[in-house]
């Protein structure tokens, strides 16, 4: 198999030959199709989350086929196309796991980040946590749904029923995010970095009935207001931004500090919440109302040699997500 492989924080990615993986108990070793470019590989690279394990494979928006099985796995069958998504592994024993709050587990296991990813030709997956897909699936469209829209689908679920709602940082999550809310009805406007007026004509090409810079109030009070951009200076300007009562919800994995801001800004009963990882049960649910939601993804595709090139393009604010193809 060929990998690109972390060594040191801040990289670079090394291209490695290593012998194809052997699945062990409950394991399956997928053959990669796709596997896209997330904002949570940066925070990898960057050394942004703590305890990373290295040498590490990044990558957790994986699309392949099943090629073997390990000792006592039934299924899914050995030709199979499935995902396979950031969280790898539950312990299935601590109180948020009996609770059925899988995403907060106190002993996980992630792709990409404790164990090895998909920037690679192939990679072992628990066979519990990988996401069966049609067999008609685009490897490259779907593969940002894996963590862009999963990760979207359960920020927006925390919103509620909010109908106006806010997206500061219109990346891959976002722009999935806008198609489900256009067929949901809601409004949504959309905050880019300031002065990015080609980000903005891409969200009101995706349904935003407005789009401007991050640091400008929407033409009314929010609902609600989904932060995907990593900056913390968005939390003060997003509770600007919402009426009274209004949710703020975080939906990356890493953030900058947030600064002080007045208690006025959060009076109202406003309310601040962070979404951490996602359940099986939100792949379920997401990928049972994607096809409802016509959600096209776009995408850019590079070879997995170019992960690098890949990883600047999505620094650089590329519009949608960027895809590697081994």
């Amino acid at each position: 198999m060929r990998a690109m492989v972390l060594h040191r924080i801040g990289g670079p990615l090394v291209a490695e030959t290593r012998p194809d993986p052997v699945p062990g108990p409950g394991e399956v070793r997928i053959r990669v199709e796709a596997c896209a470019v997330c904002r949570t590989d940066l925070h990898v690279i960057d050394g942004d989350l703590p305890d990373l394990r290295l040498p590490i494979v990044p990558g957790h928006e994986i699309v392949g086929r099943v090629e073997a099985l390990g000792p006592g796995v039934a299924a899914p069958r050995p030709g199979a196309r499935v995902g396979v998504p950031w969280l790898g592994h539950t312990c299935g024993r601590c109180p948020h796991c009996a609770a059925g709050r899988e995403n907060l587990c106190d002993r996980p296991g992630f792709t990409g980040y404790t164990r090895d990813g998909g920037f690679a030709t192939h990679v072992l997956a628990e066979a519990a946590y990988t996401i069966p897909l049609p067999e008609e699936a685009d490897p490259v469209a779907t593969a940002p749904l894996l963590c862009a829209g999963l990760i979207g689908w359960r920020t927006l679920r925390m919103a509620g029923e909010a109908a106006t709602l806010g997206l500061y940082g219109f990346g891959a999550a976002a722009h999935i995010v806008a198609q489900i809310c256009r067929r949901e009805g809601r409004a949504v406007h959309a905050f880019t970095r300031p002065g990015d007026r080609d980000g903005q004509a891409f969200a009101r090409r995706l349904g935003a009935v407005w789009a401007g810079d991050s640091d400008a109030p929407p033409p009314l009070p929010l609902d609600a207001a989904l932060i995907f951009a990593p900056d913390g200076r968005l939390v003060p300007a997003a509770l600007r931004a919402v009426r009274k009562g209004g949710t703020v919800v975080c939906g990356g994995i890493h953030m900058s500090d947030i600064p002080a801001f007045p208690y006025a800004l959060l009076w109202g009963e406003r309310r601040i919440l962070s979404v951490a990882n996602l359940t099986r049960a939100d792949a379920r649910d997401f990928f049972a109302a994607a096809p409802r939601a016509g959600i096209v993804t776009h995408t850019r595709s590079f070879p997995l040699a170019e992960a690098e090139a890949a990883i600047a393009a999505h620094r650089a604010g590329l519009k949608g997500a960027a895809v590697l193809v081994p």
